[in-house]
């Protein structure tokens, strides 16, 4: 097989998006355990469950739009619930599934940890682009997500935010 290796520029590319992959995530971890003492994937956990009704999911649901294994879920599950943040019982739909809901300490950790946050991702992120390079950013990703999810398995997970298109 012939590799087709990288161009210069491609390989220059590819180089500042590794390190975007590898300092944004510490930079958010860093700010969410400093001011909330959370990390990152908590904080994503607890808002998941902030956003559903009755702000209650699955646990299978809620490791679909955390895009985590249920293991690595039920981890951050028995630790957020040990704090008080959230709690688990048997869905009363099904017995055989768990749901997790988030507890009002938990709804307030939300709360009082969004700002912070906020501030981290418009002061890394955000406030370092144009207007025009937040539309080439959607773009980028976009395509870059087309590639690993191509049948749109996880768009819900991705187009959540978007506004309505006009029929």
């Amino acid at each position: 097989m012939d590799t087709q290796w990288l161009t210069p520029k491609q390989l220059a590319s590819w180089v500042r998006l590794t390190a975007i992959l590898e300092l944004l995530p510490a930079a958010l971890d860093s700010q969410l355990r400093r001011d909330a003492q959370l990390t990152h994937f908590d904080y994503y956990v607890l808002a998941m469950l902030s956003e559903a009704p009755e702000q209650t999911l699955r646990m299978t649901a809620l490791a679909e739009r955390t895009t985590a294994t249920l293991a690595r879920l039920s981890h951050v599950v028995h630790r957020l619930e040990t704090r008080g943040l959230l709690e688990r019982f048997p869905c009363p739909q099904d017995r055989r599934a768990t749901n997790a809901r988030l507890t009002e300490a938990g709804w307030q950790k939300v709360r009082d940890s969004a700002p912070g946050h906020v501030a981290t991702v418009r002061e890394n992120v955000i406030d370092a682009l144009t207007p025009e390079q937040i539309t080439q950013l959607g773009e980028i990703s976009d395509a870059i997500l087309h590639r690993l999810d191509p049948d749109g398995a996880k768009a819900q997970l991705y187009h959540r935010y978007e506004p309505p298109q006009p029929a």
